[in-house]
């Protein structure tokens, strides 16, 4: 990906103006920035761009980082961008603004595939309704702190530029939510990783342990004591994080992983508690949930 940065362009901006050609990337830009934890507002037109900006960054408002996108089909709205660029720096919020940009060819394949008419085209040719965009954002362009050539970018490689510009950011966490179920009662359709438990002794045949849980302590101790159960939650942890670094770098915020035994009440409950308390931390967000416990 091809970039032109303003060296006087913000380090730290609380605000981003997202404009440039239709085509060009910018509901994806608008998708990567939200997972990145900005408020996205999409489409407004000029007069109101200042106005969302000073409600968004009033005392009592919980928006920290805000990204406006806005581009041609904002043209019959009164006001004019170079105009609220001014007054948002005159007010102290001066905006970064980028600009998503590709070649023409690029962009007529890309209107080709959704079979789209572009915004501007009217009654003429898609070329020729390119050709008015790029004129009418011609100064934009030219005032741009950021212009991203996303000619021959993946939506991954445009999230991974955005990080990099946008490096001071922080990171939302990796959510990861960990379920328990017994196989006797079907396995669970909706998740990334499926692991099974039953390889591991049950409890349930032990008398004084049946009548307890995968929660209690008693049953935990028994599971995580047998041969290979350590060596199991080893390997899984490994796995696991290493899969977790790479989700980070696709841009996957959400990740379920589901850990079964026969009825879901023993070994993978405690298989299941254990891997969370190994993930929990720095990056990783981890929800704990026991699909057939009080089965």
């Amino acid at each position: 990906m091809s970039a032109q940065v303003n060296p006087e362009s913000p380090r730290m901006p609380s605000l981003i103006l997202i404009t440039g050609m239709s085509g060009a990337g910018r509901r994806a830009t608008s998708a990567a920035l939200e997972e990145l934890g900005w408020y996205v507002a999409e489409n407004l037109p000029p007069e109101l761009i200042v106005r969302m900006a000073e409600l968004s960054f009033q005392e009592d408002s919980p928006i920290e980082r805000l990204a406006i996108v806005t581009d041609v089909r904002s043209r019959d709205f009164a006001g004019n961008l170079s105009d609220v660029l001014a007054t948002l720096s005159e007010t102290g919020k001066r905006p970064v603004v980028l600009f998503l940009d590709a070649k023409d060819s690029a962009l007529i394949r890309r209107y080709d595939a959704v079979r789209r008419t572009h915004p501007l085209q009217g009654d003429g040719t898609l070329k020729e309704g390119i050709d008015r965009e790029r004129a009418m954002l011609h100064d934009i362009r030219q005032r741009a702190d950021i212009v991203l050539d996303t000619t021959d970018t993946s939506v991954h490689d445009l999230r991974r530029t955005l990080e990099q510009y946008f490096s001071g950011m922080d990171r939302k966490p990796v959510r990861v939510n960990i379920k328990s179920f017994g196989f006797k009662h079907g396995a669970p359709h909706d998740v990334d990783v499926l692991l099974d438990a039953r390889f591991l002794p049950n409890p349930y045949w032990e008398h004084n342990l049946r009548d307890y849980r995968g929660t209690d302590q008693r049953i935990a101790d028994y599971v995580l004591s047998q041969p290979g159960a350590i060596d199991f939650l080893n390997a899984t942890e490994r796995m696991l994080r290493c899969m977790l670094d790479g989700y980070r770098t696709e841009g996957k915020s959400y990740v379920s992983i589901a850990v079964g035994c026969t009825g879901g009440h023993h070994r993978s409950v405690a298989v299941v508690e254990e891997l969370a308390k190994r993930l929990e931390g720095e990056g990783v967000t981890v929800r704990v949930t026991h699909r057939d416990l009080e089965r």
